[in-house]
């Protein structure tokens, strides 16, 4: 086989199904090949498209996915989807094209050091000199991004290598010796973990998106039962445990439920579990939950005692570990003050906003989870739109919530929900935008018409970069420096595609609307025409302690 017919076969046995991608000159040998090949290739219309789609794919499946560009410009429209992944810990290989080999280094033509470019951003990255390699590169690759705490995995092929000969084998076996992840917990840490659990009395568990990686959902439902603590999470935990339960908080950080940030706040124990305490949930770090011992369950041991000092560390896996804690665990203190109050403070604090008989952004994300009982995948854009589909929409599932966490990448949804949609087909697919985020990326309508990708896009339209309007607004005196927008007519955009555009102007007009694109076969894209100076409230200020709310109303 050449290296195009290789790594077809390696992609085929990896269990690939579908391919994200655009071609170009020095990917020219690997889409011949692909013309008779036995995989889904969707053609994007930007690449950065391609890796935001095999992102969104591998969020919603669990399974790593895959996107492919050419040299030069193309590879290099992939970094921001690569970074995002990798900030996320998503697994994701990304295949590039390169110059021949005795090009590389000489300034010809597309070229570029995309091995270089992202080393920082990738949690390995491959130059294949010698067709002799591919295989065995292409396993390791796909081990990497999926195992331990996951990432993307970058493959560069340059083009006379995709046309070298060699025999096929397949490497039945991975073997990696400097790279060994920690599955179990170490006995000795689950026992002191267990024993700070058995002395609590204030003991708030902290879930992250290692929760949804690891499939540990299940088991962090059992433990906060048997120990009876309350669960927060970060945007990336969402879907980790169930919205709607008693022990539920909802999200942390700052533009959490003011009850879980004051609950972390008093609490006397912390049991992070696939969380890295990140800047947006712990504020200001001297301050941060000055009472509390910490427990810290995590996969990536260089997470821990990153940002907050941990008393019990505990690396592995958190599906196993929660099931090894939830055995140790003997007895418990009791805690029915410690969750009165708590429920005090969710009644003190609820999430709410006025009605000035327009449409409320909250209101739209409300209806759509009526609508769809609560059933539909989420993606989302950046900014307030993100905020206001984690807040009000509930989630009581993994990977149902797909949005871009540590990058923060606006242009992120409509192609993610492109890969959600590819990648579980019968599920209704959301992608709730704002009209500026959703600019970023809109040319990936034509994807999902010609594919049928039949994806849902709800557009808060405020005429703003909202957030950071909002952040003007409150901070800069209302200077509002570039921050307004001259949009297109989202319909005629939408109709221009081929697909269906609705204007929604009135709330009366909301639900009816949303029924009727769950009701079209086709992409529909819906312009909800909501008010223009709507906050995303709570917030906690950058710099300050987490109890530090700017609370009210618009």
């Amino acid at each position: 086989m050449n290296g195009a017919q290789i790594l077809i076969e390696c992609l085929k046995r990896e269990g690939v199904r579908v391919i994200f991608g655009y071609p170009g000159g020095q990917v020219l040998p690997l889409f011949d090949k692909l013309y008779d090949a036995d995989v889904n290739f969707i053609l994007v219309r930007h690449e950065q498209g391609a890796a935001h789609a095999a992102d969104g794919y591998a969020r919603a499946t669990g399974k790593p996915g895959v996107c492919i560009a050419t040299s030069g410009p193309g590879a290099t429209n992939l970094v921001t989807g690569i970074a995002t992944a990798f900030m996320d810990s998503i697994p994701m290989i990304a295949i590039t094209g390169q110059v021949k080999t005795f090009l590389i280094g000489n300034d010809a033509f597309q070229e570029a050091d995309v091995t270089g470019i992202t080393r920082p951003i990738t949690k390995h990255n491959f130059l294949v000199k010698d067709v002799k390699d591919l295989a065995r590169i292409v396993r390791e690759a796909f081990h990497i991004a999926s195992s331990g705490r996951p990432g993307p995995v970058l493959i560069d092929i340059p083009s006379d290598v995709q046309l070298q000969e060699t025999e096929f084998i397949w490497p039945e076996e991975v073997e990696i010796r400097s790279y060994k992840p920690t599955y179990f917990g170490h006995p000795g840490q689950i026992k002191k973990a267990a024993k700070l659990i058995s002395a609590a009395k204030k003991p708030i568990i902290y879930a992250g998106g290692g929760i949804i990686i690891s499939g540990a959902h299940h088991e962090l439902k059992a433990l906060a039962e048997k120990i009876n603590a309350p669960v927060t999470w970060t945007l990336m935990g969402i879907g980790g445990f169930p919205g709607g339960h008693k022990l539920s908080l909802g999200m942390l950080g700052m533009h959490g439920t003011a009850y879980a940030n004051h609950a972390i706040m008093e609490s006397d124990l912390i049991i992070a579990v696939g969380a890295r305490f990140d800047d947006r949930v712990t504020g200001r770090l001297d301050a941060f939950a000055p009472y509390a011992k910490v427990i810290h369950i995590d996969i990536d041991p260089s997470s821990i005692s990153k940002n907050v000092k941990v008393d019990v560390p505990v690396v592995g896996d958190a599906k196993n570990i929660l099931g090894q804690l939830i055995e140790e665990i003997k007895t418990t203190q009791d805690i029915s003050e410690w969750l009165k109050t708590v429920e005090e403070w969710k009644k003190k604090y609820p999430l709410r906003y006025g009605d000035k008989g327009i449409i409320k952004p909250q209101y739209v994300i409300e209806q759509i989870y009526e609508a769809t009982s609560g059933e539909a995948i989420i993606t989302t854009e950046v900014g307030q739109n993100q905020m206001w589909a984690a807040q009000w929409y509930k989630y009581n599932q993994p990977r149902t919530f797909i949005s871009s966490g540590g990058l923060g990448t606006m242009g992120f949804g409509l192609p993610a929900a492109m890969g959600a949609k590819m990648g579980c087909p019968d599920k209704v697919v959301f992608d709730i935008a704002g009209d500026g985020s959703i600019q970023m990326n809109i040319q990936e309508l034509a994807t999902c018409v010609c594919n049928k990708i039949n994806v849902k896009v709800a557009i808060l339209n405020n005429g703003y970069l909202g957030m950071v309007r909002q952040w003007q607004e409150l901070f800069y005196k209302r200077r509002y420096s570039h921050t307004c927008l001259y949009n297109p007519d989202f319909v005629k955009l939408a109709d221009s595609f081929g697909a269906v555009g609705i204007l929604i102007t009135k709330k009366e007009d909301v639900r009816p609307a949303i029924e009727k694109a769950l009701s079209i076969d086709n992409v529909v894209v819906m312009d909800f025409r909501v008010d223009p100076e709507e906050n995303v409230f709570p917030m906690v200020p950058a710099g300050e302690a987490i109890n530090r709310i700017i609370g009210g109303l618009a």
